[in-house]
């Protein structure tokens, strides 16, 4: 099995012991993202759309350091620390994506790294 592992500097740097994507023949294995502003490696300020977009950035930015973009994904998991905002997901959601969406499950936590209100993972099919 080749593994190549994916690193871009236009998303957040790992803050643990992963790497940001690992990319296994034409499947890439994205990494949770949180809303990071990758060149300060803090929380992005503002209501949760903002928040919300500077993931989608953040899985953008590694899927085109892997060679795809965000229409390649194919199963996303979104993680909630307040499932209320689920509607919000599917408005910014459609801003990024056109159909076919991929594949997602929705799912509410009690907390994120960092304290972040959200948290995606991706798996990209090339």
């Amino acid at each position: 099995m080749a593994r190549e592992i994916i690193q871009t500097d236009q998303a957040p740097q790992a803050i643990g012991t992963y790497s940001q994507a690992v990319k296994v023949n034409n499947t890439v294995y994205m990494s949770g993202q949180i809303p990071l502003i990758p060149e300060t490696m803090e929380l992005v300020e503002g209501d949760i759309a903002t928040h919300i977009r500077r993931v989608f950035d953040n899985l953008k930015a590694v899927a085109q350091a892997a060679g795809g973009d965000l229409q390649d994904i194919a199963k996303l998991n979104i993680f909630l620390t307040d499932l209320s905002h689920f509607p919000t997901v599917n408005e910014v959601m459609a801003e990024y994506f056109t159909q076919p969406y991929p594949a997602r499950a929705a799912i509410g936590v009690a907390s994120l790294p960092k304290d972040a209100p959200v948290e995606m993972d991706a798996i990209m099919e090339l």
